[in-house]
């Protein structure tokens, strides 16, 4: 395995452990039980890259390739599930980490699509499924509509970092700094979001009065 290999895959876990929380505190904040926590936290932490591999024919799929993957989940969500008492007061640092996965994600699943000859809107949108997918996933199963649908500049970041993959690509710079700078990119552009509360304009309807 090559020193980027190596980097890339440690980058990927971490992502994955990173996401494996946020699905854990989504499952603690709906009050699910042990196993409601690890399968969610399963969900939101391999459940886009299963997502992404399945539809672009990648199979086996990552996440059963290297069970590292799904252990890492099962163990973050039984040490969040004890530890949900703390939770509370650390809701910005969680933000932050998810912030650097969606740009670890964003990279690893654009870097992917580009791998298996997609085209550039097969490239964005490899990127912002493999981010996004497992949120997605979550929300369906709480019988909510998908966050990124509704609110927060997320899934927006994901496809801005696919768009630069595909510019970085076409030049001479060695893959490692195409996944470097989308990382870098994705998760600074969360962060502004976040700070400033940036959201993409919602449409508007008119409310007819009734006679």
């Amino acid at each position: 395995m090559s020193i980027f290999e190596s980097l890339t895959f440690c980058f990927d876990l971490i992502g994955t452990v990173i996401f494996a929380v946020t699905g854990a505190v989504s499952a603690i904040k709906l009050r699910l039980d042990l196993l409601g926590v690890v399968v969610f936290s399963c969900t939101v932490g391999v459940g886009g890259g299963i997502l992404r591999d399945v539809i672009i024919g990648a199979t086996p799929v990552a996440a059963l390739q290297n069970e590292v993957y799904l252990i890492s989940c099962i163990v973050t969500g039984l040490i969040m599930f004890f530890v949900s008492g703390y939770l509370a007061h650390h809701r910005e640092i969680i933000m932050i980490c998810d912030a650097f996965g969606l740009g670890v994600f964003t990279a690893l699943g654009a870097a992917k699509g580009m791998h298996y000859g997609l085209g550039p809107a097969g490239i964005m949108l490899c990127g912002t499924l493999s981010a996004v997918g497992g949120g997605i996933l979550r929300d369906v199963m709480s019988r909510k509509i998908p966050a990124i649908l509704i609110a927060d500049f997320y899934a927006t970041a994901s496809l801005i970092g696919g768009g630069i993959y595909i510019m970085l690509s076409k030049t001479a710079l060695p893959v490692f700094w195409h996944f470097t700078l989308v990382f870098l990119a994705v998760t600074v552009i969360r962060l502004l979001a976040m700070h400033f509360h940036i959201q993409l304009p919602k449409a508007k309807r008119k409310i007819q009065k009734s006679s």
